[in-house]
């Protein structure tokens, strides 16, 4: 019985004249695993993510936050921190999140309902769920009612 590869078995390596030698970790680099979904693990990360949905205000908190807007428009040369809570679409899935920001009002733009803060941050009127300060606890309200 004779063997499959006795014809060559014993002829010596061949050595190229044109090609330079292969290193060893060069010709184990192309056994090495590789990734052949470039960017699934983000796609299922970035699907796994969870947005928040945009809550509806009723009317009386909207009246709430209009009075605490005017409040802080009136004093803002006073420059009180104030701690906004707003929602911040998402820029990839539908919906968003809340989010807060501490910082000084720069300038109210009642026109294209926009705060801006010191700190660069545009906070859309709109969006704002809930604001607050120092500047809010320590007001005395007082009664509409003559004693």
């Amino acid at each position: 019985m004779t063997r499959t590869y006795d014809d060559i078995i014993n002829l010596p390596h061949h050595v190229s004249m044109t090609r330079p030698h292969m290193t060893a970790i060069d010709r184990a680099a192309q056994f090495s695993p590789f990734a052949a979904l470039i960017g699934y693990d983000s796609a299922i990360k970035e699907i796994a993510r969870l947005t928040d949905k945009r809550v509806e205000l009723d009317e009386y908190l909207k009246d709430a936050l209009n009075d605490r807007l005017q409040i802080i428009a009136d004093r803002i040369k006073e420059h009180p921190e104030i701690a906004i809570t707003y929602f911040q679409l998402d820029a990839k899935k539908n919906g968003g999140a809340y989010v807060t920001a501490i910082s000084t009002v720069k300038r109210i733009d009642e026109y294209e309902r926009v705060i801006f803060m010191t700190d660069g941050t545009a906070i859309p009127i709109d969006e704002i769920i809930s604001i607050d300060g120092q500047i809010f606890e320590t007001m005395v309200f007082h009664s509409c009612e003559s004693e």
